[in-house]
């Protein structure tokens, strides 16, 4: 009689690998590059080398210090150097874009055992991180299309949030739809981002629930005191890190009630940051917070073994 191996779950495979998964993001991710250059310029697109250069030098040298085994080829690097890069405004300095990518690599990521050990996302906290250590630079925004004006100096704009506080001219939805606005690279042009996230979902790369959840709290709460619930989907980070961010795998749940309850929380935070603190936007802040509620999340929400008993109170 031939043995029968006994092995640890999954027995099923789906066919995809993390690399498979991580190609589909990048090209999800690419409409988005395309309009941050248009929008900002080539030096957006060279910021966007230097911080995925930064991320993957990081990634091959920490790992052959620690002697752990070479995962570039996954691609989570280049995944983790691109959404930093659309975080930031195209003025920020290369050198500051690559302190970016080793402070996510390094720091968040490798230092708690690599690719699926991180708790909070590597390039949300690299964003804050450079925020809380380079204000005024983080928060210099170069006008849209300024690159094609020949000659001039670079003027710093204001973004949306900005915009109203100080009651300058805001613009319009259809040009906060298009991205013909000041802001960082990747969180302007809001087609763009669906583009990448409808292909995201089409790919079943992503769930739909905790975008909806997250981008509809925004929405409905926004539109209760008394804001525009379009200007407040479409200004911000709210988009990019809806879609890309509050989705990543490792600091999401994994249950259907733990997506919802985090994409609530993500949607309640970030209204509370907008419109209560000090600070004009609060998307990274919510993802981050909500990260690291993450484990509570799942195990309220986690599904009972069949035929457990409920435990006595």
């Amino acid at each position: 009689m031939n043995k029968l191996p006994v092995s640890i779950s999954p027995h099923l495979h789906c066919g995809r690998s993390s690399r498979n998964i991580m190609l589909d993001v990048i090209i999800a991710l690419i409409p988005a590059v395309i309009a941050s250059t248009i929008i900002f310029g080539f030096r957006a697109l060279m910021l966007i080398l230097v911080t995925v250069g930064s991320c993957v030098l990081s990634e091959y040298l920490t790992r052959k210090i620690l002697k752990r085994p070479d995962t570039i080829k996954n691609l989570t690097a280049v995944v983790t150097g691109i959404l930093l890069a659309l975080n930031l405004p195209v003025t920020l300095p290369f050198w500051m874009a690559a302190l970016g990518g080793a402070i996510a690599i390094v720091i968040v990521k490798e230092f708690f055992g690599g690719v699926g050990q991180n708790f909070v996302n590597p390039a949300i906290t690299a964003r804050i991180v450079l925020l809380m250590s380079f204000a005024s630079q983080m928060s210099t925004w170069q006008p849209p299309m300024d690159y094609m004006m020949v000659g001039s100096d670079v003027v710093s704009s204001a973004t949306y949030f900005s915009a109203v506080q100080t009651g300058q001219p805001i613009p319009s939805l259809m040009d906060m739809f298009l991205g013909v606005r000041a802001g960082s690279l990747g969180e302007t042009c809001t087609l763009a981002l669906l583009i990448g996230g409808i292909y995201l979902i089409a790919r079943k790369v992503i769930s739909p629930i905790i975008p909806l959840c997250f981008i509809g709290t925004v929405a409905i709460l926004s539109t209760l005191l008394g804001a525009n619930p379009l200007y407040q989907m479409m200004s911000g980070g709210l988009m990019l890190g809806a879609i890309f961010m509050a989705t990543d795998y490792t600091t999401s749940p994994i249950t259907r009630k733990g997506k919802i309850i985090f994409g609530i929380g993500c949607g309640i935070v970030t209204i509370a940051i907008r419109f209560f603190a000090a600070l004009p936007e609060g998307v990274s802040y919510a993802i981050l917070l909500m990260n690291i509620l993450v484990p509570h999340i799942e195990n309220l929400t986690i599904p009972k073994v069949f035929g457990e008993e409920a435990k006595a109170k």
